[in-house]
């Protein structure tokens, strides 16, 4: 059987689609960077999607095409490549559309790119003079790493750049593992992607407090004042804790959720299908509870990571994770370590090889069952009965690493007919070196020598609603305090409820000081005992914007991040917040702004929301070496969207497996009765 329009390309299709490239392009290099499923139009797919719950596929009804999405390199004869992009028809093995992408931008940089970074550094003459400044201390080995080179400062051209971040790693401890951030050494070499050649060497300043935007006081011995900090166990100096005992996830009977059809995953009453793309990693589409529709496609968009450290050069600090080199090419094989428990569902994905082979990423996506405390609950002080339901949830997760540091994504639904999409930040700080005995004004001293910079984590969650339909509008509602007074609230404690229509495309901001709540509604679909539209809601983030002055490169390129909410009408292909080529970009273009700027009528029409928040993160001594998650959710929740509670019916059994301890010794809960 032919896949489901929205199944990844499987290895065969990459390959087709690959052949379709070099065959279009004769007696030239073709370097690939990526060859992924290009989502069918959304008119075709909803055509397709409605067959399909209504029960009518068979074996021989049209789908949509099976379109591969190829971003590839064309090298001239002067050695210069030339970006594109081509659409194949991979059932046809035709290429339907070509693009070459000019200036001003640039392709997503590949892990090829960014090896080639470290290997240059090696290879230069340049590099090797900047170490001899110093006195590297014997046993020690230096570590380049590679980043997106930011923003363009107004005297580079546009070439494409990357800059390599310079530490030490002590080897004699032998260990791979390491943290080789503990030595930081303030040299930022800059690579012409073009030339393949160390252009610069940046001596970033090392001063603190007093000292000037430029100050360096370099010393040959420029570690000495740094300080050994490991995380993993085997370097700990006094291992791990030893008074914990095992707590495990048991799940005798298997799981409650089944996945069938390679990407559709049905639990309870909740239905939907799990995607991957290089860009946004793990993808939800077509979204149902109890047989409604609630979600078309939901996708984490963006994130952008500007630090605050005015010093060139690093003021152009300023990441797109998503953007730059794709948050799915970053996943994590998560059948290591513990990232998931209980009995667990691995989803593989497919990258693509410089050459334009298909590779396997092996459990990029978990999807598991966890816990997630009380779901509901009362007691009937008079009978001394209480009934209690555990909130259980379903967890689709993915884990990127960016160099330094470690971001989880997880979208959870629950029982209640709610989702919430969780982000985590964890992972090592990205910190400069700081000469000894200084304290800065750009961020917090972490461990002797070390300054890790303050900087922002701005996400953006993508969410193309479908509540009892395809066509929605979204309503503000607020809750404003009202004067005393003697006609309608005369003892004062009275407050309206406003409802107010977005009619055309725009941002809004949080306002918890009137419970700003986001409402994607159905007007034609009515909540037969409230009356009121069926909707689902949520609560944007009341987390900081963007810091950056507006008229600041940091600001021009990253606008999705000036607020907290956007609201569009759908576009094919309108994915990204941040426009579509965020890598040493100058501006925002294509991004959630430009569509704003169209003036859409938003209102019974196919609108996207996009939610952003973050964390303003000053460094605290406690994130070192290794920072504790900071978590944030957005929780969707359905408003008047059914007509009771909706987690009602969950079972309120009690756990067999919970034993009550009481003077060290364990007793089974049910000795105690019920309560």
């Amino acid at each position: 059987m032919a896949p489901h329009p929205l199944a990844i390309l499987s290895e065969e299709e990459i390959d087709v689609a690959r052949g379709v490239v070099i065959a279009s392009h004769p007696e030239t290099v073709i370097i690939f960077r990526e060859i992924y499923l290009l989502e069918p139009p959304k008119a075709q797919l909803l055509e397709f999607l409605a067959l399909e719950h209504a029960g009518q596929l068979t074996p021989t009804t049209p789908r949509p095409p099976r379109m591969a999405l190829c971003q590839y390199d064309v090298v001239g004869s002067d050695q210069t490549p030339s970006y594109r992009e081509s659409a194949v028809d991979v059932g046809s093995r035709k290429q339907v559309k070509h693009q070459v992408i000019g200036e001003p931008h640039h392709a997503p940089h590949t892990l090829d790119e960014l090896n080639a970074v470290v290997d240059r550094c090696f290879e230069s003459s340049l590099f090797k003079e900047a170490l001899s400044e110093f006195d590297i201390p014997e046993g020690f080995e230096v570590v380049v790493e590679p980043w997106p080179y930011g923003g363009s400062d107004d005297a580079d051209d546009n070439r494409r750049f990357f800059q390599g971040l310079c530490f030490a790693r002590d080897r004699t401890k032998n260990n791979d593992d390491a943290n080789f951030y503990s030595y930081p050494l303030p040299l930022i070499f800059v690579l012409d992607n073009r030339t393949q050649q160390i252009v610069r060497v940046d001596r970033p300043a090392t001063g603190g407090k007093g000292d000037g935007l430029r100050d360096q006081t370099f010393k040959r011995d420029i570690i000495g004042h740094c300080n050994s900090s490991d995380y993993v166990p085997e370097l700990l100096p006094g291992g791990t804790r030893k008074d914990l005992k095992p707590l495990n996830l048991v799940q005798p009977e298997g799981p409650s959720f089944r996945v069938t059809d390679e990407s559709l995953v049905e639990w309870q009453k909740w239905r939907f299908r799990v995607g991957f793309n290089p860009r946004e990693g793990a993808t939800i589409h077509d979204v149902w509870y109890d047989g409604r529709s609630i979600m078309y496609r939901l996708a984490i968009s963006e994130m952008t990571v500007p630090y605050a450290d005015p010093r060139p050069p690093f003021h152009r600090k300023q990441a797109f994770d998503f953007g730059d080199g794709g948050g799915g090419n970053e996943a994590n094989d998560l059948g290591v370590g513990c990232d998931c428990l209980g009995v667990i569902k691995y989803f593989d994905a497919i990258l693509t090889q410089s050459d334009g082979s298909a590779t396997k990423l092996p459990n990029a996506i978990c999807l598991h069952e966890q816990d997630g405390g009380i779901g509901w609950r009362h007691s009937n002080w008079r009978t001394e009965r209480a009934v209690v339901t555990r909130n259980r949830e379903l967890v689709v997760q993915f884990i990127i690493t960016m160099a330094n540091y470690e971001y989880v994504f997880a979208y959870k639904f629950d029982q209640a007919g709610g989702i919430t999409v969780e982000t985590r930040a964890t992972g090592i700080l990205n910190v400069v070196n700081i000469d000894a005995g200084k304290t800065s004004d750009y961020g917090n001293v972490v461990s002797g020598g070390v300054l890790a910079q303050n900087h922002q984590h701005i996400f953006c969650v993508r969410m193309d609603p479908a509540v009892d339909g395809p066509d929605n509008s979204v309503v503000i509602e607020e809750s404003h305090p009202v004067p005393m007074n003697d006609v309608t609230n005369p003892n004062g404690n009275f407050y309206k409820v406003t409802s107010q229509p977005i009619e055309q495309a725009s941002w809004l901001d949080a306002a918890p000081d009137l419970n700003r709540t986001v409402k994607i509604v159905n007007p034609h679909c009515k909540n037969p005992i409230s009356g009121n539209p069926v909707a689902y809601k949520f609560t944007p983030l009341a987390t900081q914007r963007l810091l950056a002055d507006a008229n600041s490169t940091q600001a021009k390129r990253a606008q999705f991040a000036q607020h907290h909410v956007w609201v569009t009408k759908y576009r094919d292909g309108e994915l990204y917040a941040g426009g579509r080529y965020t890598l040493q970009s100058q501006r925002e273009v294509d991004g959630v702004s430009d569509a704003v700027r169209r003036g859409d009528s938003v209102s019974d029409t196919d609108v996207v929301v996009w939610s952003c928040f973050g964390v303003t993160h000053n460094p605290r001594v406690e994130d070192w070496p290794v920072m504790p998650v900071e978590t944030f959710q957005l929780m969707i929740r359905p408003s008047d969207f059914f007509t009771a509670n909706p987690a009602l019916d969950v079972p309120s059994d009690k756990n067999g497996a919970s034993v009550v301890v009481e003077g060290g010794c364990c007793r089974d809960a049910h000795a105690l009765g019920d309560r």
